[in-house]
């Protein structure tokens, strides 16, 4: 029985073959196109007899993020020859640089805000998102998510999201209702499985906070002494294409932090299994005339490193503070 992945794939190729066949009846000097039919075709065919997503060497399944970016692709990983491998290591370099580019500047301050962050790839890609938007309303936008999967494919999820979340953020609309668009956008252009979580915040010049919270880590604040979390609320983006959404509101003062986190903080483990937690996230807010935000942020990454002792990340991990500077 087909699933909804293979039947999208069935429509992604059965589109990629009509449009090579229309570049083909305008270009019939270009072989590379008939070429690729060819192999369009072959990929229809082996969905027809069973053996798509199957290695044609060992014919155990192919890594689902490779078909997902490339349903094309016919040998595992296992399998690739060496120029291949070069390829595809070639590939993921550049899609790091790529996604690199996309990432905001670091301790970025505007109209009185301050924010600092930590975007850590457990990979060559990340499925973590992260931005920072400065609005014509004088307002300032924060994100911070998690797309499903790992890999390849949960890097095109978070440049999806990131080109979704720029365009909406541009029109003027309601913070609930970017984010509802959004959902409603990811949930109508990617598989059935596939989701994301989500803070989106709005900071404005007089120091109000707007945050959205789809299905997300709960953010910390901390003003003064006093640290809160705010509840994960909705649902995460994209599971259903008619989801609500909720908007918390509050003060921020001089001196007074938000701290947005993925789980790839909150759920590393040490040797032991345990996890990392938010108790040593919340101590060190209670104190924030001790640390810079830079500070915080490395003290941070260096407590959950001291707490892994040695066991690698499993997770990808993105740390950001929003402070209100003045």
């Amino acid at each position: 029985m087909a699933t909804h992945f293979d039947t999208t794939l069935r429509t992604q190729l059965i589109s990629r073959r009509q449009r090579l066949n229309d570049a083909i009846a305008a270009s019939p000097e270009r072989s590379y196109l008939t070429s690729l039919l060819l192999e369009v075709d072959a990929a229809l065919s082996r969905m027809k007899d069973g053996s798509f997503g199957l290695c044609e060497k060992c014919h155990e399944p192919i890594e689902k993020d490779r078909l997902a970016a490339d349903p094309l692709v016919r040998l595992c990983l296992d399998h690739l020859t060496a120029p291949q491998q070069r390829a595809l290591e070639q590939d993921l370099e550049l899609a790091a640089r790529i996604q690199s580019a996309l990432l905001p500047r670091n301790d970025y301050v505007y109209n009185g805000w301050r924010a600092v962050y930590h975007y850590e790839p457990a990979g060559p890609v990340s499925g973590d998102y992260c931005d920072l938007i400065p609005s014509e309303d004088g307002s300032l936008f924060f994100m911070l998510g998690d797309v499903s999967g790992k890999g390849v494919a949960a890097s095109m999820l978070m440049a999806h999201l990131h080109a979704m979340m720029r365009a909406l953020a541009g029109t003027g609309l309601p913070l609930v209702q970017i984010v509802e668009r959004a959902s409603r956008l990811f949930c109508e252009s990617t598989l059935s499985n596939q989701y994301a979580t989500l803070v989106c915040g709005r900071a404005d010049a007089s120091g109000s906070i707007e945050l959205c919270n789809a299905g997300h880590p709960a953010p910390l604040l901390a003003q003064k002494a006093v640290v809160h979390s705010f509840d994960s609320g909705g649902l995460p983006l994209g599971l259903f294409c008619s989801e609500e959404f909720t908007v918390e509101k509050t003060q921020l003062h001089a001196g007074d932090r938000l701290v947005l986190f993925t789980d790839g903080l909150s759920e590393s483990q040490n040797p032991q299994g345990e996890e990392f937690g938010v108790a040593a996230l919340i101590e060190m807010m209670r104190t924030p005339h001790l640390l810079s935000a830079q500070g915080f942020v490395r003290s941070c990454l260096a407590k959950a490193i001291d707490f892994r002792s040695g066991t690698p990340a499993g997770d990808d991990l993105t740390l950001m503070l929003i402070e209100r500077a003045q």
